[in-house]
């Protein structure tokens, strides 16, 4: 069972925010889907955003990297999905992408929503994907901006 989670992030410190959605293509309908449904919560949350597509998921983190070096960009959500196929290839993009993506968040202070799907079968990753079903392109965005209100907060204190 898929929870949805439809509470949207505080929104208290109402500073402009502007996302990148970084989002691998190497399956295009779930790509759409996760992309459809970040777009739209980011719409909803009135936040600005670009799109910047590469070929898979192992390609995000470095965009982001990039991205995270022109400081135009309060956060980030990485969209992507990964299909488990007969080799160990599945284990090495899940687990060297969520690193990488786990070493900006923390090593960097980025702010980054993780919407990179990993699943066994195509079935799965679009129950995930769709929109009308786990909207797991809304959920990378929401997460993404309750890191920026987080922390937007601390830097408050400083």
């Amino acid at each position: 069972m898929i929870k949805k989670n439809t509470t949207p992030p505080t929104t208290t410190n109402q500073q402009p925010t502007t996302i990148l959605i970084v989002s691998a293509n190497f399956y295009p309908e779930i790509s759409d889907e996760l992309l459809q449904g970040a777009r739209a919560a980011l719409t909803r949350m009135g936040a600005k955003f670009e799109e910047i597509t590469v070929a898979g998921a192992f390609e995000i983190p470095s965009v982001i990297s990039m991205a995270l070096d022109t400081e135009q960009y309060d956060g980030f959500v990485a969209l992507g999905c990964v299909i488990r196929g007969e080799t160990s290839h599945y284990d090495y993009v899940c687990g060297e992408s969520a690193r990488a993506i786990m070493d900006l968040n923390i090593q960097a202070d980025a702010c980054i929503g993780y919407g990179i799907l990993t699943v066994e079968n195509m079935e799965q990753a679009l129950v995930r994907a769709k929109v009308s079903e786990g909207n797991k392109g809304r959920d990378a965005v929401e997460a993404a901006l309750q890191l920026i209100e987080i922390k937007r907060k601390f830097e408050s204190i400083e």
